[in-house]
């Protein structure tokens, strides 16, 4: 009777992981109300083409974003991007002023 001998597994080398790229969505939108406290909601247009008819249709929804500075005032064109929940409707953090309001 012989006795089988169990030698450890060699660790197994991980292959080189290359480091994971993130697509982070990034929208553009006018700031249509600054009331709130370091939140801006972000009016975001599209045009999109009717399925069937052809027409060309303007379609938007409103954001709310995060403003820590409260530096962000109605009618500036910002860009938002995605991010955790911060709150129950907010989801989305100003990244950077693309245009001032025109002051009339």
């Amino acid at each position: 009777m012989t006795t089988a001998q169990t030698t450890p597994a060699a660790p197994q080398s991980a292959p080189d992981a290359a480091p994971k790229k993130t697509i982070i969505q990034t929208l553009t939108g006018r700031v249509v109300s600054d009331k709130m406290d370091k939140t801006v909601t972000v009016l975001v247009e599209r045009r999109v083409k009717h399925p069937l008819y052809g027409k060309v249709v303007t379609k938007s929804h409103k954001y709310h974003a995060h403003d820590e500075n409260n530096e962000f005032k109605e009618g500036d064109l910002v860009e938002i991007e995605a991010c955790r929940k911060l709150a129950k409707t907010k989801a989305y953090r100003v990244t950077r002023l693309i245009e001032k309001a025109k002051v009339i």
